[in-house]
């Protein structure tokens, strides 16, 4: 396994959502989160947790932001939640002006990371889910910078 990354299977939807309050309390805003997997697989559990950890006010209903495309809640840090399911490439997803979000010093969560243009960020923490059984995911954390090296590692020791 390599030193910037960080596998781990969750057994049940509450231990994926305490894994993304266990990252909410190591980040300090300017992240970028890209996550990547299938439907159903987590992504938007672990979202729960990360706005949990993030102390995003009970009266914010934090959902995919599938048909929205972009969520924005207030917490200890600000946090823009972006769903990239239904976006076409291109002028579609440049009318997004994601680079806006990802430079306003928010914790950016970007579902459907993989259809960005790898321009889009050029530093990030990739976590790709992956469906084991009805109750356990596999989670995958991936370094994509220094600042995010840090993340990882904190995430492993943590654990």
């Amino acid at each position: 396994m390599n030193a910037s990354e960080y596998h781990i299977t969750t057994g049940s939807p509450e231990e994926t959502r305490a894994l993304g309050r266990a990252l909410a309390g190591r980040l300090r805003g300017g992240e970028i989160l890209g996550l990547s997997g299938d439907l159903g697989s987590g992504k938007t559990c672990f979202v729960h947790g990360l706005a949990e950890g993030l102390e995003v006010g009970g009266n914010s209903w934090v959902r995919s932001p599938t048909f929205t495309l972009i969520n924005e809640y207030e917490g200890r840090l600000p946090v823009v939640h972006v769903d990239l399911f239904r976006v076409a490439p291109g002028p579609e997803m440049e009318d997004l002006h994601l680079e806006e979000y990802f430079a306003s010093g928010s914790v950016c969560v970007v579902e459907w990371f993989e259809r960005l243009d790898a321009a889009g960020a050029q530093e990030f923490m990739g976590v790709h889910f992956r469906y084991v059984d009805e109750e356990r995911r596999a989670l995958r954390f991936a370094a994509h910078g220094r600042r995010y090296g840090e993340l990882v590692a904190a995430l492993k020791e943590a654990r």
